[in-house]
């Protein structure tokens, strides 16, 4: 995730756009609609035994504006049969109401710079944490967004599991595998809520659980993440460093990292790959994207980080439980066509591991 001062004066109530609520049965109907395409070829973004997902739908522009029903069609026609899905799209096909679909929580934003370890921070987080466009939420928007969570919290403590399970039938009828769950705002949900998430990935047949890296974070998912047998995937940003993440793991035997490759080049100023080879059980998942030196996202294989070794080490070391989830997050202009730009991202991941590259 990344933040421009745009998306502070939007994060408040996210505003999906109209028409995207679903009922339970929603789901189960749009299915019947695509009728014969319930014969058509399934998707495959599986190659040399990696699997290569998507982060959904954040990588099509939006966190908060789009459906799991929508989502799961565009991925389809996009050729990719895994994904990071985020709770907002889920908790919509759930029925969620307009009013409660929020955006990042004020920690999620807060995680950007810091990590509430104690420990030393990466060097390149100077980048962000000294940058003059960084803004402070003030106490108003924090309470805004705080009165409508409680309200959040709420509704999700009536939500049954079996509609979840409706929407895993569709993603595995499709050929499409929702391996992780990514929630908003995991630094600041009491009990009751924690339990709710990992019960919700469980439901949609998901690995593991992710969101903002904090160290209250890791203290509080550790124990519902081991009773129900589901990874918490923490994602860094440019402060998180090994050592921050050995202190986060020794907080319970399910804490995990969602390795951002991208944050972790530009933060630390080098390769993650030995962080990664060093702790392979913990790796949940990554979140794959080409950085400069100086922290700036381009087209795969024109950055400095090292996408397609990291990409082959998996490969060659079988770590076959690490999808290696595209986070598109490139500029793009008005006119650029996104899926086109996708399509161009995942067949790099392709070649990278087809030694095509």
């Amino acid at each position: 995730m990344t933040v421009s001062r745009r998306d502070f004066g939007r994060f408040l109530l996210a505003a999906p756009a109209a028409g995207l609520l679903l009922q339970p049965s929603a789901l189960m109907a749009g299915a019947a609609r695509r009728g014969g395409k319930a014969k058509a070829r399934k998707p495959n973004s599986k190659w040399a035994g990696v699997q290569v997902g998507l982060n959904v739908p954040y990588s099509f522009g939006t966190r908060t504006a789009m459906n799991a029903e929508t989502i799961l069609e565009r991925c389809v026609a996009l050729g990719v049969s895994a994904v990071e899905l985020r709770g907002q799209a889920i908790e919509l096909s759930l029925g969620l109401p307009q009013d409660l679909v929020l955006g990042p929580a004020p920690t999620d934003y807060t995680a950007v710079y810091e990590t509430g370890s104690g420990l030393p921070e990466a060097p390149g987080n100077a980048m962000a944490a000294n940058a003059p466009t960084r803004t402070r939420l003030t106490e108003a928007q924090i309470a805004t967004y705080r009165e409508a969570a409680t309200r959040l919290r709420a509704w999700r403590m009536t939500v049954p599991m079996e509609r979840a399970a409706a929407i895993r039938a569709e993603y595995e009828k499709a050929g499409v595998q929702i391996g992780v769950v990514k929630f908003d705002g995991i630094s600041e949900m009491v009990p009751e809520e924690y339990d709710y998430i990992f019960r919700l990935a469980k439901a949609l047949g998901a690995r593991t659980v992710s969101g903002e890296f904090s160290m209250r974070a890791a203290e509080q998912m550790a124990a519902p993440a081991e009773r129900h047998g589901i990874w918490a995937g923490l994602h860094n940003h440019l402060a998180v460093t090994p050592e921050i993440w050995e202190a986060a793991f020794a907080k319970g035997r399910y804490i995990g990292a969602n390795v951002d490759i991208g944050h972790y080049f530009a933060g630390n100023g080098e390769s993650p790959l030995p962080f990664i080879a060093r702790y392979p059980e913990r790796i949940t998942h990554l979140h794959v994207k080409d950085k400069t030196r100086d922290n700036r996202n381009v087209h795969f294989g024109e950055g400095d980080t090292p996408v397609k070794e990291i990409l082959q080490a998996i490969r060659d070391n079988k770590w076959f439980h690490i999808q290696a989830t595209i986070e598109y997050e490139i500029p793009l202009p008005a006119e650029a066509d996104r899926d086109t730009e996708l399509r161009r991202a995942i067949d790099y991941c392709r070649r990278c591991l087809l030694n095509e590259v």
